[in-house]
């Protein structure tokens, strides 16, 4: 309170020395949002929902858009991805850090990616940090920033640079199987879980991410004799027609074996993953509490449990990912199944699927169902952008639902068939919170402070956080209409711009939001 009272003082006189803010800047809001409901005298909910788009890394698919690029040339395109997350109003960017065992990042673990400089064990030049960079960036335009991994995959079928020696495949050969054209960490391999929780624990210690999201690569998609990918056919809901190649695995499932493991191999390969899930809830949260650990798991649920009429690849079975366990036993903070199909498709319809999802979240995590946008456009099977639309909509009717995952950046920064361009016009039109997450805790931050002055047609904010406020929720009244926008917390002042047929806004109400998304009282700072 002592420090919030002497900042606001240090404003309050700094304002008085330059002259009534002649040489204080001032933050145009972009856009606020109009906001149901709310009185004369108070605001209404402030509106939540999870907005995200996965960005890609590996091949290229979204960032850097070649690996050829210098740091300044990544940097200015990470910069355009979140300048157009921000004016979209989405509140949060997945960001893909280890692709194949390597690294976005400078790491004493893993080499730096391909993806960043074309070459394993390259770093960027000249030397920068990515991923301090892209948090940085991320949560100075009020986007929260998850590291997003893949827990097992060792080398891409399309990698073109030899693998670096200090990679896992040279590190631990052992831990590492050849499967078809990719190179794969063995989850029965205490070396290989040991790799990807060290990893992913070396990142919540020393960046500052909001959370933490693995992939849906957990034991590799069965490869069809003699050797065709069966991903493609698992996402059409059919997988694969051929005999499958088995995961070679045979001296991890042998050593368990001897030391008198009694599963049969298929739950035994799903307890070497659930193991992997449950450290990496314990020990993400160990570290740092605030922390949303997430997981995107393909989205067809267990076959015993499926809805009538929803048939199609079992990653049960197949991937030997067991995600109705870990729903049911607590394990995430979140789960973004990949809901890949359209509403029409009836074996494995959208809204059918959501529901039998959000059926299995008892402990009520967040259900935040990924979009497959960059079908969008897509040379065969393609979505018309009202595809999208629909499936947004259908997940806002569903209370159990609270968001929802762009796959990936890429359909939204080209804006293909104008999905962009309808989402700002609709149903982004205004911004949201990202839903709270009190099981991680639960204690309101505390009240910012506020000096309200007029200027040049606005009225200016200057602000001061209180304890834990990561953003501002800020609300103003013109007439008997309610405008919401959502501010960092490490920006110092907001401007609330005159309306050229209402005039100045009659009421303004700000509350602190901390990390969790634990939301203070709103404070009436203008007007009654």
């Amino acid at each position: 309170m002592k420090k919030r009272a002497l900042a606001l003082a240090g404003l309050a006189g700094a304002l008085s020395v330059s002259g009534l803010l002649t040489s204080c800047t001032t933050v145009k809001p972009t856009a606020p949002g109009v906001v149901a409901g709310g009185s004369a005298t108070a605001p209404p909910p402030a509106p939540h929902e999870f907005r995200a788009a996965w960005v890609s890394t590996v091949a290229n698919i979204d960032w850097p858009s070649k690996p050829t690029l210098n740091a300044a040339q990544q940097q200015a395109e990470a910069i355009a991805i979140l300048e157009r997350a921000r004016a979209l109003n989405l509140n949060a960017v997945v960001l893909q850090v280890r692709p194949s065992g390597d690294a976005i990042y400078p790491s004493a673990l893993e080499p730096w990616s391909e993806y960043l400089t074309g070459a394993q064990g390259v770093a960027p030049h000249p030397l920068y940090d990515p991923l301090k960079f892209w948090v940085t960036e991320a949560h100075a335009r009020g986007l929260q920033l998850h590291a997003w991994f893949n827990p097992y995959r060792a080398r891409h079928s399309g990698a073109k640079s030899p693998v670096a020696a200090n990679h896992i495949a040279r590190t631990s050969p052992g831990a590492v199987k050849s499967y078809g054209k990719f190179l794969w960490m063995d989850p029965g391999e205490e070396a290989a879980s040991k790799q990807t929780l060290d990893v992913v624990l070396d990142v919540v210690r020393r960046y500052d991410i909001d959370g933490v999201h693995i992939d849906d690569y957990f034991y590799p998609y069965p490869i069809e004799a003699p050797g065709a990918a069966g991903e493609a056919a698992a996402l059409e809901g059919s997988g694969a027609a051929k005999p499958e190649l088995d995961f070679p695995d045979q001296p991890s499932w042998q050593r368990y074996l001897l030391a008198g493991g009694k599963l049969e191999r298929a739950a035994w390969r799903r307890d070497n993953v659930n193991r992997l899930i449950e450290a990496l809830y314990t020990g993400i949260h160990r570290e740092k509490s605030w922390v949303l650990f997430g997981i995107s798991p393909f989205g067809l649920g267990k076959p015993a449990l499926r809805p009538a009429g929803i048939v199609g690849f079992s990653q049960y079975d197949k991937l030997y990912a067991d995600a109705e366990l870990w729903l049911a036993n607590g394990w995430l903070d979140y789960l973004s199944p990949q809901l890949y199909w359209s509403i029409a498709q009836a074996p494995q319809a959208y809204p059918v699927l959501l529901d039998y999802w959000v059926a299995q979240n008892r402990k009520g995590r967040h259900i935040w169902p990924g979009l497959f946008t960059s079908r969008i456009g897509a040379p065969s099977k393609d979505y018309p952008p009202e595809e999208i639309v629909q499936q947004i909509d259908v997940t806002r009717a569903r209370p159990g639902a609270s968001g929802h995952v762009h796959f990936s950046m890429a359909a939204l920064m080209e804006n293909r068939k104008g999905i962009a361009d309808q989402l700002k016009a609709g149903h982004y039109a205004g911004p949201a919170l990202v839903p709270a997450t009190p099981w991680l805790g639960s204690e309101k931050p505390g009240a910012p402070g506020v000096l309200v002055l007029r200027h040049a047609g606005a009225t200016l904010l200057k602000l001061a956080p209180g304890k834990a406020n990561a953003q501002y929720a800020i609300w103003s009244r013109y007439g008997s209409e309610w405008r919401f926008a959502v501010v960092p917390a490490t920006r110092g002042e907001w401007s609330i711009a005159d309306d050229a047929r209402l005039g100045a806004a009659s009421a303004v109400f700000v509350s602190a939001v901390d990390r969790l998304g634990n939301e203070s009282a709103p404070l009436s700072v203008l007007g009654k």
